[in-house]
Parts: structure tokens; C-alpha cells; sequence
């Protein structure tokens, strides 16, 4: 064993620590790296992150081990915070730890504890917290093997010992989930306003918090949504039910819906059914990381219908559908799109 003073030889650990193959020895060691300065920690939580990061892609591309392998080594020498990575090649283990660990999270996560397992739940106390930027979208495992779905600006967060007293995750923005069932530990998703209670089952939630609604729909199971709000409501859902919580009001109401629209965006398409300009702006933002700004006021009450898919159309073709209603136009400059009032 290396003395543990350089990246290269704390990457191996934590290669092996993501690939659950340190010995006893080896976590001794990662333990004492990281209880001698919070750096340690900050960097430690970074690496946890960039294993997440390798396997987020846009949507026009499919996971490749070796082009993940290559993101992980660029994405790594970006957040070095301008540091020259000199490093020509890693070992073969470091390497066969890297695929294994990435493999893992994409395929095996539901097996064992990507984290390190029982042994090593408590090596850090940070939440771990999985970012996707816009212009992507991303799907992940949890460790008790819960299938997730995190659309373009979401950020999902939870314990590091997730799966041992409970399993809750804290949501911001949308996910599709496709929570395993486990009798004893219920499953709970807390986005802001709204706590969600789960013991198996297929739901979409969507949350941005400068959207004026947020929606729960479910496809399978049943779930019990908490409303925080002054009235404290409470929900139990059905399949094809949906509820719509007004962030204005702090009202919920629920509707009957074709629950499978809600997981258009899993796919790759943008499914509209006559939403609010603001959030359709907001959303083609989200998905192809522009811009957009309404600069006529009555705009923002207009409705609209459509189906586009992000990974085949551009913007500007999206644009020139909304346009064709004869109610808007459009100009871009750049990444800065304005929309008027025909």
C-alpha cells in the first residue's frame, strides 16, 4: 500500500471504495485521510459525485465504459480547480475499479451498497447529492435498488447510510421513480412543500420551485402524498390519478390523468398539454440549456398543446411550432431567445 499523500493513490481508494473491494486494512487508511481536515471530506464527496457524473450523458448518446472512463478523467482534472493532471495512464486496477464501480452504479447498485456496504456507512456524514445540469437527463440506482429518473435541473440528495434506518430522499425539480418494495422501510421523498410516502411503486413527481405548480402522478401502487401547507392535506392516490399543488394557494386538488404523459421526458420528448407559456419556456431552458425570455406580459397567460422530441428537434424548430399558432414570435440571439406577442 502506497503512503496516501497524493490524488492518484486516494482515487484508488475510493475506486475501491465505490467497487466495495477495500479490506479492513484499506478503509482504515481512507478513514484517517479523511478525518484530517474537511478538505479531505469536500474532496472525498466530489469523487462520489464525478462516479454519478460518468454516466450522465446528453440524450443522443449511449453509455460507452471506455468514453466513461475518459469523462471521468476529464471531469476530474476540471474540478482540480485548474491543477495540471500529469497523470499519463492508471493502473490496471484503478482502471478495473473505475469500470467496475461505474457498471455498478448503472446496472448492480440494487445488489450491495455502491457506498461501501454496512462497514463503511458512517465513513462521512455528508449527504450524498446527484446534480444534473441542463441539456441532460439521467437515470440511477439507488442502493436498496430503487430505479430513479432525474430530468435536466434536478438535484437529488440523501444519507450516506440510505437503506439502513430508512430510506428517504430529498427532491428538487423531477424524477420518475420506480421505488422497490420493503415492508419494514417505507420510502419517502420530501420536495419542499410535499412529503410523498411509498411502499412500492412507479410515480413521476415534478417540482421546480419557480414553477407555480407542482404535480404527483402515478402509474403503479399507491402512494400518500402530505400537502405542508395551512390546510395540512392529505392524499392517498390511485393509478392514472394525478394531484396538482398550487405553490400560490397552497391548495392540492386531484385530477384523473393518462399517467404515462408524465414520463414522456424519460424518452426524450417534451409532452405539453395546454401548459402555461412560462413553464413551457422554463422547461425548453431545462432541455436545451438556453435562455428564454416573454417579454409581453399577457403572453404568460396563454396555454399550449404539443408533443416535440428534444433529441430530434432543435429549439428552433419547437419555436416555429408555437409560432405556427399565429399567437407568438420569436427571435434568437445566440443562447437568448425572446418571445413576443403577434
Amino acid at each position: 500500500m502506497k503512503n496516501i499523500n497524493t490524488n492518484i493513490d486516494i482515487d484508488e481508494l475510493i475506486a475501491g471504495y465505490c467497487s466495495n473491494e477495500l479490506s479492513v486494512n484499506e478503509i482504515g487508511h481512507l478513514r484517517d485521510w479523511l478525518n484530517l481536515s474537511p478538505d479531505n471530506k469536500k474532496y472525498f464527496q466530489q469523487r462520489l459525485q464525478i462516479w454519478f457524473f460518468a454516466t450522465v450523458t446528453n440524450d443522443k448518446v449511449r453509455f460507452d465504459k471506455e468514453k466513461a472512463f475518459e469523462l471521468f478523467l476529464t471531469r476530474k482534472a476540471a474540478s482540480l480547480q485548474k491543477q495540471v493532471f500529469t497523470e499519463k495512464r492508471l493502473p490496471l486496477i484503478v482502471f478495473r475499479r473505475i469500470v467496475a464501480a461505474i457498471a455498478i452504479l448503472l446496472i448492480f447498485a440494487g445488489a450491495g451498497y455502491w457506498l461501501g456496504a454496512g462497514r463503511v456507512k458512517d465513513l462521512i456524514a455528508e449527504d450524498v447529492v446527484m446534480e444534473v445540469p441542463f441539456g441532460s437527463r439521467s437515470k440511477m440506482y439507488l442502493p436498496d435498488g430503487t430505479l430513479v429518473w432525474l430530468n435536466a435541473g434536478s438535484t437529488l440528495s440523501y444519507a450516506q447510510n440510505f437503506g439502513v434506518n430508512n430510506r428517504t430522499v430529498n427532491l428538487k425539480g423531477e424524477g420518475y421513480f420506480e421505488v422497490v418494495h420493503q415492508k419494514k422501510k417505507p420510502f419517502y421523498v420530501i420536495s419542499d412543500d410535499l412529503k410523498i410516502h411509498v411502499l412500492g411503486t412507479k410515480f413521476n413527481l415534478r417540482n421546480y420551485l419557480e414553477e407555480d405548480e407542482a404535480r404527483i402522478t402515478l402509474l403503479e401502487g399507491s402512494v400518500k402524498v402530505n400537502c405542508n401547507s395551512v390546510s395540512q392535506q392529505e392524499f392517498y392516490l390511485k393509478p392514472h390519478e394525478q394531484i396538482i399543488y398550487d405553490r400560490e394557494t397552497a391548495i392540492a386538488r386531484t385530477t384523473l390523468t393518462n399517467a404515462l404523459n408524465s414520463l414522456e421526458w424519460t424518452n426524450g420528448y417534451l409532452f405539453f398539454d395546454k401548459e402555461k407559456l412560462p413553464n413551457i419556456a422554463r422547461e425548453l431552458e431545462r432541455s436545451y440549456n438556453v435562455k428564454i425570455k416573454i417579454a409581453d406580459e399577457s403572453l404568460k397567460t396563454f396555454r399550449f398543446y404539443g408533443n416535440f422530441s428534444r433529441t430530434e428537434q432543435t429549439i428552433q424548430e419547437v419555436l416555429e411550432v408555437l409560432a405556427s399558432t399565429k399567437r407568438l414570435s420569436y427571435e434568437i440571439n445566440g443562447k437568448e431567445i425572446i418571445l413576443k406577442k403577434k
